[in-house]
């Protein structure tokens, strides 16, 4: 592999270790993610994630169920962290994210989660995915330090909800090579709703701009696998409550329309979703159809999209092991 990530010149200049040794500081009054709880998870002091002061990983495993320039022929090496900083009633990995009291057991120290990265290097993964990292994102960072000392080369992904920091996204700039967020509502109203945040929008707005102000809309590829750019995500939900228009619209006006676009249309009534006849059920192709309109009405050029067959057939599991349903 010849391209190098970022990640490699920050260790070796020292800043990724002192980036790493800010990790105590913003754990003592955690302002990892925009909720800012400012609880004191040195102490394993819980904030709304219900997360103490380790990371939790879930499992780990090569992916191949990642748009296909990230799982490639050899996998995504994803590794999915328990917890979540948001609460979403539809979620669809509820058993790792919305499970906290049975998630703690599987707490690991840093250098257990470096080693992690290395096994998956090893099995010659194509990255690292990092899988809902952003109320773990401190932690992860002292791991990725320790882990470039054992040798990590693999681009990392930043795989995310899009309620990040943008304090933490700073941070990030130069290890992660490629964002992978989601931008999941264009109106807050339906955040607080569905995923118990009231200021979802507009603090992933900010997210996005930091993300693209590191990244741009440039993407670079090696033999046919993404090393570095940025893809935004957008979960098509039933009667329009992810209010996608607003979402295109502010990706198109206040980014580029350039960018590459993730439209998935894989949702179905997980978790506690029974509970809301609105999003109690899949979505309908028209409604998937007029999102397709709608990124012609924007001009997006660089767009995944899903076949309609996999509308009733895709069930994601967190392993990802399946084949992929999307298409460029």
């Amino acid at each position: 592999m010849s391209f190098e990530p970022s990640y490699i010149k920050l260790f070796y200049s020292g800043e990724l270790k002192r980036r790493a040794g800010l990790m105590d500081e913003i754990l003592k009054a955690c302002t990892n993610c925009p909720r800012n709880c400012l609880t004191d998870r040195t102490k394993d002091e819980y904030g709304k994630c219900l997360s103490g002061y380790l990371p939790i990983v879930s499992t780990y495993t090569p992916h191949f169920g990642e748009e296909p320039v990230l799982s490639g022929t050899q996998g995504a090496g994803n590794i999915f962290f328990g917890n979540c900083n948001l609460k979403c009633v539809y979620c669809q990995n509820s058993d790792i994210s919305q499970n906290w009291k049975s998630e703690i057991k599987n707490q690991v120290s840093f250098e257990r989660l470096a080693d992690i990265m290395i096994e998956l290097q090893e099995k010659n993964c194509h990255n690292i995915g990092l899988v809902s990292p952003s109320h773990f994102s401190s932690q992860i960072l002292k791991s990725i330090e320790i882990a470039t000392g054992q040798g990590l080369r693999l681009p990392i992904i930043y795989n995310t909800n899009g309620y990040d920091s943008v304090d933490m996204l700073k941070l990030y700039e130069g290890v992660a090579d490629i964002y992978l967020p989601d931008c999941k509502y264009g109106n807050e109203e339906y955040a607080k709703k569905y995923s118990k945040v009231d200021d979802y929008f507009s603090k992933t707005k900010l997210a996005l701009k930091e993300m693209y102000r590191q990244i741009g809309d440039e993407v670079i590829y090696e033999n046919g696998i993404m090393v570095r750019g940025l893809i935004i995500r957008h979960l098509v939900l039933p009667n329009d409550l992810s209010e996608t228009e607003e979402v295109l619209k502010f990706i198109a006006k206040e980014l580029s329309n350039k960018v590459h676009l993730s439209i998935m249309s894989q949702y179905f009534p997980a978790f506690n979703a029974k509970k809301d006849i609105l999003i109690d059920r899949t979505i309908r192709e028209s409604e998937y159809n007029r999102v397709l309109r709608l990124l012609d009405k924007y001009g997006f050029e660089n767009v995944f999209t899903q076949e309609m067959e996999s509308f009733d057939t895709y069930r994601p599991d967190f392993a990802g092991n399946r084949e992929n349903p999307f298409s460029f």
